[in-house]
C-alpha cells in the first residue's frame, strides 16, 4: 500500500522535526568528539543511534519522550566512554584499536598488512593522494584507529630511531 492515511504521514514529519532538533541540540551539547571521525565504537554507537531515531520517528508505539531518553542515553553512554578512555588508558585499550604501522623506512610489514586487510596499491594510493610522487618520500605509513593511513615524509637527516609520534603504533620498537 502506497499510503495509509494523510493523519500518519503529519505525524512523521512533526516527530521528525522533534527528533532532529533534540538531536542537533544534543550534539551540540555533547561537543566535537560526539561526531568527530568515526573508530569502530564510535560507528557502532553510531548506527545504534540511527536505529533508534528511525524507529522513535515511523514506530507509532514508541512515545516520544521515552524515544528520546533512550537516545540521550545512548549519546551519555557514548560521552562517558570516551570521557573514561581519554582519561585511562587500559580503558581506552579496551574500547579502541591501536594504530597499526604498514610501511616504514623503505620496508611494508606484510603481516601488519595482511591482519588489517590492506593491499600495497592501497597504500601507494594513499601516498599519491598525499601529494608524494614516490614512497621514498615516505618515512611511514600508519593505518590509524579510524581507518585513515597517516603518512610521515621522510626527513634528509633520518635518523635511525623513529619519529616519536610513532610511540603509540602497533609495529614500532621507539
Amino acid at each position: 500500500m502506497l499510503m495509509e492515511n494523510w493523519e500518519r504521514i503529519g505525524e512523521i514529519l512533526v516527530m521528525t522535526a522533534l527528533v532532529y532538533a533534540f538531536l542537533v541540540g544534543l550534539l551540540r551539547f555533547t561537543g566535537k568528539r560526539t561526531t568527530s571521525k568515526m573508530n569502530s565504537f564510535d560507528w557502532v554507537v553510531t548506527v545504534a543511534l540511527g536505529s533508534m531515531v528511525s524507529t522513535v520517528i515511523l514506530v507509532e508505539e514508541v512515545v516520544l519522550v521515552e524515544g528520546l531518553v533512550g537516545i540521550s542515553g545512548l549519546v551519555l553512554l557514548q560521552y562517558l566512554v570516551a570521557w573514561a578512555a581519554a582519561r585511562w588508558t587500559g580503558f581506552q585499550t579496551m574500547v579502541k584499536a591501536t594504530p597499526r604501522l604498514l610501511y616504514y623506512d623503505g620496508e611494508f610489514d606484510e603481516g601488519a598488512m595482511r591482519r588489517e586487510r590492506f593491499t600495497r596499491e592501497e597504500v601507494a594510493a594513499a601516498v599519491r593522494a598525499g601529494g608524494y610522487d614516490s614512497l621514498d618520500e615516505v618515512k611511514a605509513v600508519v593505518l590509524e584507529t579510524n581507518a585513515d593511513l597517516s603518512i610521515l615524509p621522510a626527513e634528509d637527516n633520518s635518523a635511525s630511531s623513529p619519529p616519536q609520534v610513532l610511540a603509540n603504533v602497533d609495529g614500532v620498537d621507539v
